[in-house]
This record gives structure tokens, C-alpha cells and sequence, in this order.
């Protein structure tokens, strides 16, 4: 079962509460450190988030020995990890397994090509204790002659940013057309940047021969909690009340497949639809590109959300209680499998509202603009609908943790439609996570400081917002 850090949880929390009690709309401005130069002030700020990697591998394939398959093997590591104890030796040996099934999910069914079109997509690695770290991978043809197979770049981060990232691969490209040896002090000079805040820059000097000394200009989202997301993918492949339903089922936590060829579809997607939960957070299985040796995980009765290449589609056998949504161009229905329901499980006056607020993103300009007025329209929704649970986290003496009165806060709910729907929501795992975080914060819901650290979530608040 996945578990999210709990740092992105009381985050989550303290955001959503704002927002209901009608708080200031805070920004982050805080810059993060300068760059340090020894080794255990950069170990703490790895540890911190404050590194924009942990290490970039080049994934060849490979034929393998007495065979004409190919498997993938990495080929190039950046940095090399030295001094490791023996456990952690072995747990980076796992990660590097994984990152190579990730890269390659086709697993061995590979050819000598000509011509490959570039590709970028994401996923994500879970440890045991619920952590989880990013990998960004480039698929591309190698330079040479002849037919030959892809390779792919993977940079694996504890940072959530996938457009920062793709123009990070933009310059490995790049420099890969000119020379391996290119890549490594491009690299380096990244490694060594600190992050940064929202909105703001971090420029890499970059020596590249006949061109002389670049300046890579690396810019973060200002709304941050949508930085790896691309909400405009998910509305080339489906329609705004295909959307709803998609939503609609994420909410009640059920079985969600999403087929597509392309990886980046895929991972682009399946983060999007995360992503409308949001303050909420997906407490389930969650892998955006099933690799084919792992096709078995379909099969599972657990809540999940995979992204599945279509080929594979005829070993998804079991439509029971699954949602199947095709995202491919050429595709003869959206849904393949559904349970037939999902129509009906939002409040129809709210979905109304959803769907006239979705209206507004023909107007948005710009990506950042689209991922606001999307994120504004679902983020309403749950304003609305289960906005009110501050009122009922009823605490004791300065310090006891708070208690939920569940039943009181339903019952609240003048609307019969919206206390159907929130008696079903609030059975689910990420509600009842949203809840004992809440439950367990020392003091009440406050004003004022509180919410200094948190960061913008929708300026068009601002004109509700009152102190």
C-alpha cells in the first residue's frame, strides 16, 4: 500500500483549512540556502529536498548473451556512489533494477530502429516506509549510423517537477549529440544549484564547444503543487464530463486503468487525475507506466490507478469493479469497462458547477493559467462538500488531540445528494488520513502566522479572503 510523507499530508491540511475558514492567501518567499561546499552540508541538503537530483543513469539495450532479445542495462551513472555499507549497496542495486524496467516497460521486445521519435514520461519509486522519489526518463535514438536500438536518460529526484525537468533533458540532449564527456560537468554544475522557490529562477553555467559558456535558465511554477502536472493531456484525450466520471470513481477510491501506446500519455495523465484530488492525496497503489513483467498487478483487489500500454490490454481480464479508460487517439469507446454508476456518485448541481467552472480554461493562455482554473473548478467541489469538518474536530484541553465527530459533520449537510456523496467519501482512506492529521495537530485551526509556510494555491481567492 502506498504511503505519502507525511510532511505533503499536513501540507495538504493546513492549505485545504485556509481555504475553508477563509484565511489570507499566503505566499512562499522564503529562498533556500546558498550552496555549501562540504560534503556534510551537501548530504543535508539532499536529505532536505534542496538537491535537484539524486544521481542521472543512461539505460542501453543490450543483447543478451546466446540471444537475439535485448534487455536494458544501465550503461552510465552520474555520480558514482562510493563507500556504501553493505545494505545500502544492495538497495541501490533494487532501485537501478527498477529504473531500468521503468525505462524500458516493454521489457525485451526490441528491434534495431532508424528513426525513433523522442519521448519524455515519469514515474515513481515507493520505498517501504512510504517515501517516494521521482524518475524522469528521455527515450531516444543514440547518435550513429544504421539501425540501432533507443536509449534513455533517467534522472531519479525526490522533486516533483516534471516541466522543469524535461528542459533539463532538453540540455543532456543536446550535449549528448556532441559527446558524453558533454554531460558530466553540465551535471555537476545542476547537482551543485540549490532549488528553487516558487516562481523563482536558477541559472547553470554551461561551457559547450563553438557555442562558448550558455546560461541555463531554470524557472519553477509559482504554483508549486502543480508542477508536475499537465492538466492540458488529460483534456486532449477526454472530454470534460469524461473527466467527471474519471474523477468521480478516484474520489470513491476504485480500480482505475488507463491504456494508451505513448508513456508520456500515460504518466501525464494518470498525474493529472491525481492531481484533482488534491488537498486530498491517492493512498493507494499508484504506477503510472505498468512495466509488462508486472502486467499480474491489474489483478489486484485493491484500489489502484495504472497506466497500461494497450497492447497489453487483453491481459487486463478482470472488468469487475474496474474502471478502463482509453486515452488513444484511434480508440472506439473512452470506457471500456466501467461499473456503470460512476454518473451518479458526484452531487449533479455540484457536478453543473464543475463543469460551467471547466468552461473557463479556453481562456487560459498559458499552462500555468489552465492547471489554476482547473485545479480552482475540483478544489471548489471539496470546499463545498466537505469544507465545513473544521467545526467538528472537537478538542479538549490545550494540546489533547482532537476528536472527529463523523456523524455530526454529515448530518450537517442540508442537501440529500451532497450528504449521500460525502457519507461514501468520507469511508475513504485519503479522507480518513486528511482527518487524523487534523486530529492530531496541537491546537485548533488558526489564523495569521500558521499559514505563512504554506504556499499559494489559488489567487482567485483572494477576493474572498478576509483576515
Amino acid at each position: 500500500m502506498m504511503r505519502w510523507l507525511p510532511i505533503i499530508l499536513i501540507l495538504n491540511v493546513n492549505v485545504f483549512l485556509h481555504l475553508c475558514l477563509g484565511g489570507k492567501d499566503p505566499e512562499t518567499t522564503e529562498e533556500l540556502g546558498p550552496v555549501v561546499g562540504d560534503d556534510t552540508s551537501r548530504q543535508h541538503r539532499y536529505l532536505s529536498g534542496q538537491y535537484f537530483f539524486e544521481y542521472l543513469v543512461v539505460v542501453s539495450l543490450k543483447k543478451a548473451k546466446g540471444s537475439s532479445s535485448y534487455e536494458p542495462q544501465i550503461t552510465y551513472q552520474f555520480p558514482k556512489r562510493d563507500g556504501m555499507a553493505k545494505f545500502q549497496k544492495e538497495e541501490e542495486e533494487k532501485t537501478l533494477k527498477a529504473i531500468t524496467l521503468f525505462c524500458f516497460p516493454e521489457g525485451i521486445n526490441w528491434a534495431p530502429l532508424t528513426e525513433y521519435h523522442s519521448e519524455t514520461f515519469s514515474f515513481v519509486l515507493t520505498e517501504i516506509d512510504g517515501s517516494r522519489r521521482n524518475g524522469y526518463c528521455r527515450r531516444l535514438l543514440p547518435g550513429g549510423k544504421g539501425a540501432r536500438p533507443p536509449e534513455a536518460y533517467c534522472i531519479i529526484s525526490s522533486l516533483a517537477c516534471f516541466g522543469l525537468f524535461s528542459k533539463i533533458f532538453d540540455e543532456v540532449e543536446k550535449r549528448r549529440q556532441i559527446s558524453m564527456a558533454m554531460i558530466y560537468p553540465f551535471m555537476q554544475k545542476l547537482r551543485e544549484a540549490s532549488f528553487p522557490a516558487p516562481g523563482h529562477t536558477v541559472e547553470i553555467k554551461s561551457f559547450i564547444p563553438e557555442s562558448g559558456t550558455e546560461i541555463i535558465r531554470l524557472t519553477r511554477p509559482l504554483d508549486s503543487w502543480l508542477e508536475h502536472v499537465n492538466f492540458g493531456k488529460l483534456f486532449d484525450c477526454l472530454t470534460d464530463e469524461e473527466v467527471l466520471l474519471v474523477f468521480a470513481a478516484a474520489v470513491l477510491e476504485r480500480r482505475i486503468i488507463f491504456i494508451a501506446d505513448e508513456l508520456g500519455t500515460l504518466s501525464q495523465v494518470i498525474h493529472a487525475v491525481a492531481a484533482l484530488l488534491y488537498p486530498f492525496t491517492w493512498q493507494h497503489t499508484f504506477i503510472s507506466i505498468v512495466p509488462e513483467i508486472l502486467i499480474d498487478v491489474v489483478m489486484a483487489p485493491t484500489p489502484y490507478l495504472l497506466g497500461v500500454q494497450k497492447r497489453l490490454l487483453d491481459q487486463v481480464t478482470d472488468p469487475c469493479d474496474l474502471l478502463v479508460v482509453d486515452l488513444s487517439e484511434e480508440k472506439k469507446e473512452t470506457f471500456i469497462f466501467s461499473i456503470g454508476d460512476e454518473g451518479s456518485i458526484l452531487p449533479p448541481k455540484l457536478q453543473t458547477e464543475i463543469l460551467e467552472e471547466l468552461s473557463n480554461r479556453q481562456q487560459a493562455s498559458t499552462a500555468e493559467e489552465l492547471n489554476r482554473v482547473v485545479s480552482e473548478a475540483f478544489l471548489h467541489f471539496f470546499v463545498k462538500t466537505v469544507g465545513h469538518y473544521a467545526s467538528y474536530v472537537k478538542r479538549g484541553r490545550t494540546g489533547q488531540q482532537g476528536v472527529f465527530e463523523k456523524r455530526s459533520f454529515y448530518k450537517a449537510i442540508d442537501s440529500k445528494t451532497t450528504r449521500h456523496f460525502v457519507k461514501k467519501f468520507i469511508q475513504t482512506q485519503m479522507f480518513d488520513l486528511f482527518i487524523q492529521e487534523v486530529e492530531q495537530q496541537q491546537t485548533g485551526p488558526q489564523q495569521g502566522e500558521d499559514w505563512e509556510h504554506t504556499h499559494t494555491v489559488n489567487k482567485s481567492f483572494n477576493s474572498k479572503i478576509q483576515i
